[in-house]
């Protein structure tokens, strides 16, 4: 039980700091743009990106990674086209209905934070090396899971650090709440 408090602790509070980054301060949106002609590009996704799934554009097809003049022309599109990775969902979604994002994303830190909360729980750590413990599970996190974006898609550099201090600082503050029920007398 005192595991699922702290767990429960730690994700209300980072939950908390995620409003508070996507809502009031710019951190969410960090690395975000918005297109010069949505509907131009809208109509070019129906038609050419029919399919819900993600795309990378230039794209090569893995099937022809041997062949050489593929390859080469792959290489020139590159060297001339910007990247572009496009994430395709369904139409008909009211993005602006966010109850059951919410609740899923509620579940997502309630479930980080158990995991938290069971391997600083499990230590003999004060309180400070149990905060500094739950940071350093944002981080690592992000470098495994971020990072790669960055290195393998090209994700923006401000994404990447809007990101990073959003869950450098959520697991911060999450861990300052799971540290001080974990250590606190029973």
């Amino acid at each position: 039980m005192r595991i699922l408090i702290a767990a429960l602790l730690g994700a209300m509070v980072l939950f908390l700091w995620e409003f508070v980054a996507h809502m009031l301060l710019p951190v969410g949106q960090m690395g975000m743009r918005l297109p010069q002609n949505e509907n131009g590009v809208l109509q070019a996704i129906a038609m050419d990106l029919p399919n819900p799934g993600i795309y990378i554009l230039p794209s090569l097809d893995p099937a022809k990674m041997n062949d050489a003049s593929t390859v080469q022309a792959y290489k020139a599109k590159t060297a001339s086209n910007p990247l572009a990775f496009v994430v395709v969902s369904s139409a008909g979604q009211d993005l602006t209905d966010m109850g059951q994002n919410l609740a899923g994303q509620f579940a997502s830190d309630f479930l980080g934070a158990i995991l938290a909360a069971l391997v600083l729980g499990a230590t003999a750590w004060g309180f400070g090396a149990r905060v500094l413990g739950s940071a350093a599970f944002g981080v690592f996190g992000w470098l495994e899971n971020i990072v790669p974006q960055w290195n393998w898609y090209r994700f923006p550099a401000d994404f990447m650090v809007g990101n990073l201090i959003e869950q450098g600082v959520g697991w911060l503050l999450a861990g300052i709440a799971i540290a001080w029920w974990l250590g606190r007398r029973r």
